[in-house]
């Protein structure tokens, strides 16, 4: 692979031209809830594919990104209508795949899919007027190393700074995750962006604030020092695990109720399957995270 395409990945090169791994909220999260889905995520790299859903809330961050791009005053349900059809398209351009997810364009699902997405973003309005803010960055891709070498990486949806220079971090959460599951993983990804922020800029935001547009509820936490040096270490020993499964190949499942929505359950012991042969530890870079993984 040329260094060009390396970069492509989102890879970090080496002195010996290889790519740096690199610890994503996503992926630390994989290896929480099974080290078994890291590795078919991270090094077998096994496609996957993605739901409704999942599609749906990727065009959604699409249309909530453009629309602070426009004008203050432009920032309304109709023009945020108005950018979903231009945002599915690009997608579908990027990933002709996702057309498989319908009939063709006069597939009645594919109406009623565009019309819950346009659901999501009144729900939106309902929380928040765009018009009153001036984000500092939207999908702001982070990055940083720790004392200990950990590389993190990610991207965030939104980061607001208040005239008194505090810093709120925003995240957008489309999906139906089980509220207690889904809230626990998104508080995880909140502390990682908050965390490398942190290590970034020397500043712990002031507020990291999670908005559950299909349920129409914000969620706020306020995270201190303490919180986040003791999360350092967390993510610090998570990676520690990581290198020691990857040396021995011995990436173990751990069943639990979110098996039912792997697409890899075929493939895992737990459930009597047989993984592929493992290919040996690669140094993977899983790359930045998608929005598809942010979706949720």
């Amino acid at each position: 692979m040329t260094e060009s395409a390396q970069a492509a990945t989102g890879g970090t090169l080496q002195d010996g031209g290889t790519r740096r791994p690199a610890l994503s909220p996503s992926r630390a999260s994989d290896f929480k809830q099974c080290p078994l889905l890291y590795r078919f995520r991270a090094v077998d790299r096994l496609p996957e594919t993605p739901t409704k859903a999942q599609v749906r809330g990727t065009v959604v961050h699409s249309v909530l990104e453009r629309l602070f791009g426009l004008p203050t005053a432009e920032r309304d349900p109709t023009q945020a209508r108005a950018l979903l059809q231009p945002a599915w398209e690009e997608l579908l351009a990027q990933q002709p795949e996702l057309g498989e997810l319908f009939d063709g364009p006069d597939d009645p699902e594919l109406a009623g899919w565009l019309e819950s997405a346009n659901a999501l973003l009144d729900a939106y309005f309902e929380l928040e007027d765009p018009q009153r803010l001036e984000p500092q960055a939207c999908e702001l891709r982070v990055e940083t190393e720790l004392d200990s070498g950990v590389l993190l990486r990610g991207f965030i949806d939104r980061v607001d700074v208040a005239p008194t220079g505090e810093i709120r971090l925003v995240d957008y959460k489309t999906g139906a995750a089980p509220r207690e599951i889904g809230e626990a993983k998104a508080m995880f990804q909140m502390k990682f962006y908050a965390l490398v922020l942190w290590r970034t800029r020397g500043e712990i935001p002031r507020q990291l604030l999670l908005m559950y547009l299909a349920s129409k509820q914000r969620l706020a936490y306020t995270p201190d020092e303490t919180e986040l040096r003791r999360f350092e270490r967390t993510l610090e020993a998570i990676w520690q695990a990581i290198l020691r499964a990857g040396k021995t190949g011995d990436f173990r499942p751990n069943p639990s109720r979110l098996c039912d929505y792997c697409d890899h359950k075929p493939l895992c012991p737990a459930f009597d399957g047989t993984p592929p042969p493992y290919p040996g530890w690669p140094e993977p870079d899983p790359g930045p995270e998608s929005v598809l993984d942010r979706a949720d």
